[in-house]
């Protein structure tokens, strides 16, 4: 049995025969049981923190690698976390990534489907390198059927720094578990070159999103640590943030509401201004979108609620047959998606949210989930809800809407369909006639009373003459 390092603080981990677990940390040894998942060589899986995690992991000659995911919250996304080791077992490359992956493909009924690839499967490392004299260190994992991803590092000449030199995604649409009905069949690689630099002896990190679209492929990372050509075996505490995270501290605040714990919630604002979007593509209108967006965020047990401002936000987007998006930004959002899909032909519904925004505190706050189901309505109808609704993207992340009406897709002459209104609005509409309806009753009962006793003073009257 060789023990190893906890993959992450509050967790204790063992390679036995090579595959490896991990469990949460206590002061007592290893039991016997604690690789009895991976001894039944499950399928690993995304699973919430504090449950134990394993992954079946092929030894490589000269190399050690602790490769593990996780989830947070309740988002669906993947992370990696890698330590690579040479030939002395000395550490030489440490990485620390979360992502996910949107593909765009061509049916065989020349129409276009999106999938969203975040649980990625079994995962293996071949080709994941340290580096020589004659090439770079180079992270490569592969995931489940077909899928493989890629980063190179490369020296700076005449520097003391390196750089990322680029990332490389590929799929197989020949994989019919993930393109069931793809046009095309074979191998896609997408190529981006970044040429990120960093120094040496310096860990980069980069909290904000950082999204790479090509060739129908949106490739999204956040919360990323990375550390190439390692000395010494030590992996630095000292960090170099990327462009992204620089800028936050600059940005005018959010506002927020210091709480203590457990945490409560914030005290109540405005209802914010009411938004109207519409995204075009060459045929016209595509998308239109009518709303109050008020943001909720949880982080560090401090509660920060904030309006967006139709007036200094901008908003772009895009329409597909199968997908439309939504895109909202301002100088404290950097990214605020709404990604919406079509189910069974006939239904859309808003499928994805994703956002990126500074807070008050300067730190970039980053959730992705792509797992929704809100605002269903029939294709060729809008969706409407007047009422206050809460779209729960994750534990520390909500959105409510107010006065909302969303259309995205078959928009007639920049107009809106005939809305399905939500239930909250339904049932509204129901208790007004019925409430007129009992007002009425009861008026019709203070009638008929007052004309029985004023009719029996009359008789009363006459009986006394």
């Amino acid at each position: 049995m060789t023990r190893a390092e906890a993959a992450s603080p509050g967790f204790c981990s063992v390679v036995v025969g090579g595959h490896w677990c991990s469990r949460p940390r206590s002061s007592k040894p290893f039991p016997r049981w604690c690789c009895s998942c991976c001894r039944r060589r499950r399928r690993p899986r995304p699973l919430f923190c504090g449950i134990m995690v394993c992954f079946r992991l092929s030894p490589v000659p000269g190399l050690g690698l602790v490769l593990f995911c996780l989830v947070l919250g309740v988002v669906r996304c993947y992370a990696l976390e890698l330590n690579l080791t040479d030939s002395g077992k000395a550490t030489c490359l440490y990485a620390k990534w979360h992502m996910n992956f949107t593909i765009q493909y061509e049916t065989t009924n020349k129409t276009s489907k999106t999938v969203t690839i975040s649980d990625l499967g079994s995962v293996t490392y071949n080709g994941s390198m340290c580096g020589d004299d004659q090439n770079g260190p180079k992270i490569a994992v592969q995931f489940g059927s077909g899928i493989s991803w890629m980063v190179n590092f490369t020296t700076v000449s005449s520097s003391s720094s390196y750089s990322i030199d680029s990332i490389s995604f590929s799929y197989n649409t020949s994989n019919r578990a993930t393109f069931p009905d793809a046009e095309d069949k074979g191998v896609v690689t997408v190529y981006e070159p970044l040429a990120i630099k960093i120094p040496l002896n310096v860990i980069f990190r980069c909290n904000s999103l950082l999204t790479l679209e090509n060739n129908n492929v949106v490739q999204r990372y956040w919360d990323v640590l990375v550390q190439a050509f390692v000395q010494n075996g030590t992996v630095s505490t000292e960090e170099h943030l990327c462009d992204a995270d620089k800028t936050s501290t600059t940005v005018t605040p959010i506002i927020h509401t210091t709480v203590p714990s457990p945490t409560t919630k914030p005290s109540p604002v405005e209802k914010p201004e009411i938004g109207k979007y519409k995204v075009n593509n060459t045929n016209g209108t595509c998308l239109l979108a009518t709303m109050r967006l008020q943001l909720n965020i949880t982080q560090d047990k401090v509660a920060s609620v904030f309006n967006i401002k139709p007036n200094s936000t901008d908003f772009t987007g895009s329409c597909h047959p199968d997908t439309a998006l939504l895109r909202l930004n301002s100088s404290t959002i950097k990214y605020l998606e709404f990604v919406f899909a079509v189910k069974n032909e006939n239904r859309f519904y808003l499928k994805e949210v994703n956002v990126s925004m500074y807070l008050v505190n300067g730190s970039v706050f980053s959730i992705a989930n792509d797992n929704l189901s809100y605002w269903d309505a029939p294709l060729g109808s809008s969706y409407m809800c007047n009422k206050e609704q809460t779209i729960s993207v994750s534990g520390a992340f909500q959105i409510n809407t107010f006065d909302l009406r969303v259309q995205p897709f078959n928009v007639t002459e920049g107009n809106y369909s005939t809305a399905e209104e939500c239930s909250a609005d339904s049932d509204l509409n129901f208790l007004i006639p019925v409430a007129v309806g009992v007002a009425l009753g009861f008026l019709i009962i203070v009638v008929f009373i007052s004309y029985m006793i004023g009719r029996r003073k009359s008789r009363t009257g006459y009986q006394s003459v």
